[in-house]
């Protein structure tokens, strides 16, 4: 059975705000920090060991995180200097997390392990693709090593590029195309060279009409590779939702890309393996839109990994009012950070600051059983009877109805009338399925 019930497809989602307003801002590049704060934990999967001390020297490049299993990720450090110490610092999650504190000397002496990989095969590949320390830069985090060693490597038959960027005010993958399109084409001929995969394609939704521009035009004669102009409606860059909508396959529940011949990347991933193999200078900076209704300038910003975000927010003019709420992320799916001290991590794309106003919850109503968080959930799931169900506790009926589908995208919250924390319930009403019944 379909995970997709028989709604009409292009009425599944919410149109949400573009607020695309840093679209046609060039990076910009964020002077060096007075200090680095640098989680262990910035992927899914077993958090990274420090293997480093106080007092040790580091250089730009040298790791100083060896990864804790098959899926992690080494971290390295973007500048050079010395380790203050080893903290234990509390992520938004609850979680303890320990962090190397760096003081940089100013001098940005580069590792002499910063070299480029010497890749001639599928496994020497990966394996540098590992040492580089990459994950999925649109938001997930997923060890991108692993993804890219699927169990049956034959079957893989398409590669999809996520541009989508559905998330408001975020425009950091617009600008990756808009700026290095050629790399984005370069990582693409490395990850079909040493994996084999014959079919790319490439969606970006048609809010971006420069990027699909400049992608038709590297790719009009090149074989095999499509661009995919998407309608503009979120979640469209949701993993499920963008195979669905470029490829016509649908993920088996449970299921991974890969069960049906696909592997996604998001474009700034992919666009990051063609400098990595040219340079051999590992993950160690990212690009972050920076913007909200109090940020006096906003901006797309390039900082280096473990920045506190008070720097980012000073380096766009600083706030015009109270802060309300500092979301890392999109406003849909993005998580609220602690305070201003937390640092960019491997995965944030965004850092939004909005006003006391904009941060206050509307008080919820009482549910009218209109159905619209059904007909717009973009999985077809009835989360209305999800929430009877978790109210009830009725694990039985949480299978049934698929709750482990969701994504926990936002859009059940957004388009329901009454302001009911819709998507919070979902999320507990997933861990009461994991759990066996216990909330």
């Amino acid at each position: 059975m379909s995970i997709f019930k028989s709604f009409k497809r292009s009425a599944l989602g919410a149109a949400v705000p573009h607020y695309k307003n840093t679209a046609d801002m060039t990076t910009e590049k964020l002077p060096l920090p007075a200090k680095l704060i640098v989680p262990m934990q910035m992927h899914i999967g077993a958090p990274c060991t420090p293997c480093v001390k106080k007092g040790d020297a580091v250089l730009v490049g040298s790791v100083i995180g060896k990864a804790g299993g098959f899926v992690s990720a080494d971290i390295h450090s973007g500048v050079s200097g010395v380790v203050d110490g080893i903290e234990t610092r509390m992520f938004p999650n609850g979680s303890n997390v320990a962090c190397v504190v760096i003081t940089p000397d100013g001098n940005q002496t580069v590792s002499e392990d910063v070299k480029p990989p010497v890749v001639t095969d599928h496994e020497s590949f990966v394996a540098a693709i590992r040492a580089s320390g990459l994950v999925g830069l649109g938001g997930a985090g997923f060890p991108t090593a692993v993804k890219l060693s699927p169990k049956d490597l034959s079957a893989i038959d398409t590669l999809l590029i996520n541009g989508a960027e559905c998330e408001p005010y975020i425009t950091a993958d617009a600008r990756e195309f808009a700026e290095h399109p050629e790399d984005v084409m370069s990582g693409i001929e490395a990850v079909q060279k040493y994996l084999g995969i014959k079919n790319v394609i490439i969606g970006i939704e048609r809010n971006k009409p420069e990027a699909i521009d400049i992608m038709l035009s590297l790719t009009k004669n090149v074989q095999n590779v499509s661009v995919k102009p998407l309608e503009s409606r979120y979640p469209q860059g949701a993993e499920k939702i963008l195979i669905e909508r470029c490829t016509g396959r649908e993920v088996p529940q449970g299921g991974l890309p890969s069960d049906i011949g696909v592997i996604v990347m998001n474009v700034a991933s992919v666009a990051f393996v063609s400098k990595y193999l040219k340079t051999g200078m590992p993950l160690v900076t990212k690009r972050l839109t920076v913007d909200g209704d109090i940020v006096k300038e906003p901006k797309n910003v390039e900082a280096i990994i473990g920045t506190p975000y008070v720097e980012l927010i000073n380096f766009c003019g600083g706030l015009t009012a109270p802060l309300g709420k500092l979301i890392m992320g999109g406003p849909m799916m993005g998580t609220a950070a602690m305070s201003m001290e937390f640092p960019v991590l491997k995965q944030n794309n965004a850092l939004l600051a909005f006003s006391l106003a904009k941060a206050e919850l509307a008080k919820p109503g009482s549910c009218i059983r209109c159905g619209r968080c059904i007909n717009g959930c973009p999985m077809g799931l009835s989360p209305v009877e999800i929430a009877g169900a978790f109210t009830k506790g009725n694990v039985e009926a949480l299978n049934v109805l698929k709750t482990d589908l969701c994504m926990e995208c936002g859009t059940c919250s957004f388009v329901c009338p009454a302001k009911r924390p819709v998507t919070q319930t979902m999320r507990l009403a997933k861990a009461m399925q994991r759990n066996g019944g216990k909330k």
